[in-house]
């Protein structure tokens, strides 16, 4: 994934009550001898009490995400959430001007206008007609694809048991992948070009044309077993959005950018005319276009030549009527003379699924690769050879609007995630924000819950902090090993990774510098941190984070043994926080926001335990060596 930055807030200090623990004299007794005689070092392992407060987002900072939910998701344990999105869009960019393109055809209106007056034969009324509206929204991709070990062209996950063969025969044609690689067919299509005959027998067909089949990691059902999503449908709608998005904050004298939150309600108050209600089929192929055959080439035909590949995604028509009136038939006016000024007037799309036609489906979409593609025709002038009469001919454009634009991790436009929570249980509402320290930790992504964490005890843990300095210990590993509640989670969609970082400074605890990476995948990356679920066959059994360094610098460094949070993430390589409200309305809790982009959850063991889950119990592991 390529994610691209935000500002970071400072972070939220809370007020919990004072929960009675074990001094810190009665914690050092349960360190672990490894005295062997003779030597002058002495290994051992203890375990110290970690505090844990489980705290309600009640909204979070949802505009100008990398990756935006769409869909309805009902977790097991939190429920139901329904995910909506409002978009701006924005004008394309003459290339030549560098303004935005504000006309259509080959003449402006001003142009056009003249035609009667000018006397200029080439002036003529273009007739611009819209044939075809098509709004594209391509799925959040595994980055799996890109890893191909074996190099047969079938990427690693797709690989049939995650055999490493490139001699595999996924689709049974007796051809290996490696050989439907070479010769340009497809390894999961027996018949590439379906003309009735078997890959392996079929000389004559147009190698590497056919649409490459891609790993969809980022549709999430309860509703739908995960081999059926392809194939799976639902009921889209697109609306005319009413609400202006503000670019800037006018509270801040127009000097920083408008902040919108996941509890923003744009339906039904702010949305006008219907653009589409259709039903969508998932699918994991790629959309691919052919070019148009030239007459003039005859030896040669060009439409068998690809010319736009675009991944899996929602790709739906719109109403052409719409966009005719409101953007083809405005041309000229001061409606298109700025992006500034098409913002006001047409202030975006509305889009969202309708629960009650579907399953339950919740979709990731990167709207930065998202577009609407307005084909029109209009009337070309041809001017007549050797005395003959001039003419006309109907052209075909294209002319493309964008939802959010990155460069240089700068992002222009602004869309905004609406993340409507049904209430929560009554055990998860009676643990959240109480300031006891709690029994499970529910942790839950968008606008969900988050942590909060104390090492050592209640207030600042300075009691046994100073006597692990006086015992001169040297820190070799410290961790924070979190079970996972498999009662309460049951088969539930389990989170990959958690993340734990201070949440005084929003700064992560791990160090890139000395950290270990396996890949480019947000899953083999910072490994010596982790953080990333542990399996028991195939459910999920605890998280191990090492706060090795963190702990070090308390006791090497002097330190402060700052507040801790814990979240889920969707990429820990992006540790940056945006803003939001918790229970109350305070508005100074931050949230990291790859896990605003998370709609998973999950429940994990505090360590006020009851008996029979002490083996369970959250507590911090630190392996020491101590001079004797």
């Amino acid at each position: 994934m390529s994610f691209f930055g935000k500002n970071l807030f400072p972070a939220f200090v809370g007020a919990f009550l004072v929960v009675l623990v074990a001094s810190c004299e009665e914690e050092l007794n349960t360190i672990g001898e490894g005295v062997v005689a003779g030597e002058p070092f002495t290994t051992g392992k203890a375990e110290f009490d970690v505090f844990a407060f489980n705290k309600n987002i009640e909204a979070v900072q949802t505009n100008r995400l990398p990756i935006y939910q769409l869909g309805t998701y009902n977790d097991p344990v939190f429920g139901r959430t329904e995910a909506r999105i409002t978009a701006q869009l924005r004008l394309p960019i003459n290339q030549n001007t560098g303004s935005t393109s504000n006309f259509f055809g080959d003449l402006t209106q001003a142009t056009e206008d003249a035609a009667e007056t000018d006397e200029v034969e080439s002036t003529i009324l273009e007739n611009e007609q819209v044939k075809e509206v098509v709004l594209y929204i391509p799925y959040q991709l595994s980055q799996a694809f890109s890893r191909d070990s074996d190099g047969d062209g079938v990427p690693d996950e797709q690989e049939p048991g995650g055999e490493n063969d490139p001699n595999n025969d996924i689709d049974g044609d007796g051809l290996g992948n490696n050989e439907e690689r070479v010769q340009g067919s497809d390894p999961f299509n027996p018949d590439t070009d379906g003309d009735g005959i078997n890959d392996a027998d079929d000389d004559d067909f147009v190698p590497n044309v056919f649409p490459r089949k891609f790993e969809l990691d980022s549709i999430f059902s309860t509703s739908v077993v995960e081999d059926n999503l392809v194939g799976a449908q639902f009921n889209l709608k697109v609306e005319r959005s009413t609400f202006f998005l503000r670019d800037l904050d006018p509270n801040s004298n127009f000097e920083e950018a408008q902040e919108y939150f996941s509890n923003q309600q744009f339906s039904p108050t702010f949305t006008g005319e219907l653009l589409a209600d259709t039903q969508v089929t998932i699918s994991n192929e790629e959309f691919i276009s052919f070019q148009d055959d030239n007459p003039d080439t005859e030896d040669v035909d060009e439409s068998e030549v690809i010319e736009t590949r675009l991944n899996p995604g929602i790709r739906v028509n719109l109403s052409p009527e719409f966009f005719q009136e409101n953007l083809i038939d405005k041309e000229g006016d001061s409606e298109l003379l700025s992006q500034s000024n098409f913002n006001d007037f047409l202030r975006g799309l509305h889009i969202s699924i309708t629960p009650e036609s579907t399953d339950e489906i919740l979709l990731l979409l990167d709207l930065t690769q998202a577009n609407l593609t307005i084909t029109y025709e209009y009337d070309n002038f041809v001017a007549g050879e050797d005395g003959a009469q001039s003419t006309t001919e109907r052209i075909e454009r294209d002319f493309v609007l964008n939802f959010l634009q990155v460069s240089n991790n700068n992002v222009t436009g602004n869309a905004v995630n609406t993340l409507n929570n049904h209430p929560y249980p009554s055990e998860i509402v009676s643990s959240l924000d109480n300031g006891e320290n709690t029994e499970r930790i529910y942790l839950k992504g968008g606008a969900g819950t988050i942590a909060e964490l104390l090492l050592f005890d209640e207030v600042d843990g300075s009691s046994i902090i100073n006597e692990i300095k006086e015992n001169n210990w040297i820190i070799n590993e410290a961790s924070l090993v979190f079970s996972i509640d498999r009662d309460a989670v049951g088969n539930s969609i389990e989170p990959p990774r958690i993340y734990l970082f201070n949440a005084e400074t929003n700064q992560p605890l791990y160090n890139i510098a000395t950290e270990f990476n396996s890949s480019d995948n947000p899953l083999g990356l910072f490994l010596n941190y982790d953080g990333i679920i542990e399996k028991d066959g195939e459910l999920g059994d605890t998280y191990t984070v090492k706060i090795t360094e963190h702990i070090n610098n308390i006791i090497v460094r002097d330190s402060t043994n700052a507040k801790l949070a814990l979240a889920l993430t969707s990429n820990i390589s992006i540790p940056n926080v945006a803003q939001a409200i918790g229970a109350g309305s305070v508005s100074d809790i931050n949230v990291p926001i790859m896990s605003t982009v998370n709609p998973l959850g999950t429940v994990l063991f505090g360590s006020n335990v009851s008996p029979e889950n002490e083996s369970k119990k959250l507590k911090l592991q630190i392996f020491y060596t101590e001079a004797n």
